[in-house]
């Protein structure tokens, strides 16, 4: 399929997932528009700048080039001209750019492909919900910037209130996506209640998001555990889920994400003095609630914070 097709059909994709609602829905529309009018700008932070190294050289003289993975809001798609990421991620880039004085540029990647493109300074940063672990920071720095959460989400009718330990699961019905760090955490938490004596956990895997979404809005199960940005998301928007409880994405380890530069460019420190200024003047605030995505925010951007362990 050509590049074209393919962002098109991504575009597609998110509109499906995210419909642009009429005026009377409770959320705001979601503006795919590749302009992003009402995008948070902020202006040149004189510190981030002095924290560049000397002669520090950018891939593009006078513009920050960030990755970006067009797939799912509200980390980024396609915007309406099926070339430009629009999305939560670069809005946080804008900052970072703004803050630096630079132009940003937007270089649209597959997932998979964006170590390689770091290391080979393709890009100057990647921001793109990366989590810290140890096993990445042998090869990149990073400049935190939002904290990794997962979520437990019910229909919007549902008698659930809350879900913060294993015990709340017991006799439920839940899904979770196969091979995620998310299972093997619901995985562990039927074990523990198996150990207790406890009703079991039946858990139940789809791998069409709609049909997913339509089994835990009738009933068909009582919860889902999964990204809490995606899942918030899609609840402020639809109005059919809602969020019971949330949990690290590392649990029991606290999960960080971070934008990744080059390993010892020198570059993480500037990021990071850049996020604190617009943590303190409450752009990144602004920014986050944006895309519902407060819940995540963070009280100071650390450079390379203890990830998560190898496996």
């Amino acid at each position: 399929m050509f590049p074209s097709l393919l962002r098109g059909a991504a575009l597609i994709a998110a509109t499906a997932l995210f419909p642009l609602l009429p005026a009377h829905a409770a959320a705001p529309a979601v503006d795919l528009s590749p302009e992003q009018p009402d995008r948070i700008r902020t202006d040149r932070v004189e510190a981030a700048i002095a924290a560049l190294p000397a002669g520090f050289r950018f891939v593009s003289p006078g513009k920050l080039t960030v990755a970006s993975v067009p797939g799912r809001l509200p980390f980024a798609v396609y915007a309406t001209d099926t070339s430009t990421p629009v999305g939560g991620e670069p809005d946080v880039a804008q900052l970072v750019a703004d803050s630096l004085g630079l132009e940003l540029e937007l270089i649209p990647v597959a997932w998979a492909d964006w170590p390689l493109g770091l290391a080979s300074r393709k890009y100057d940063a990647v921001i793109h919900n990366v989590t810290v672990t140890e096993e990445r920071k042998e090869k990149f720095d990073f400049a935190t910037y939002r904290t990794d959460l997962l979520g437990w989400y019910v229909a919007a009718a549902s008698p659930i209130t809350r879900i913060d330990k294993a015990a709340d699961i017991a006799g439920l019905k839940v899904s979770v996506s196969s091979g995620t760090n998310q299972e093997q955490i619901l995985l562990r938490w039927i074990e523990e209640n198996r150990a207790q004596g406890l009703p079991t956990t039946e858990v139940l895997y789809f791998d069409d998001q709609p049909v997913l979404d339509l089994a835990l809005q009738s009933g068909r199960i009582d919860a889902y555990l999964g990204p809490n940005a995606t899942s918030a998301f899609q609840a402020a928007q639809e109005g059919k889920t809602r969020a019971v409880g949330t949990l690290s994405g590392g649990w029991p380890v606290t999960a960080e994400i971070a934008v990744a530069v080059k390993k010892g460019s020198g570059l993480a420190s500037a990021v990071a003095t850049a996020l604190n200024a617009q943590i303190a003047n409450g752009t990144y605030a602004r920014t986050l609630a944006r895309w519902n995505l407060s819940a995540e925010a963070i009280t100071e951007s650390r450079v390379n914070p203890p990830g998560l362990p190898k496996k």
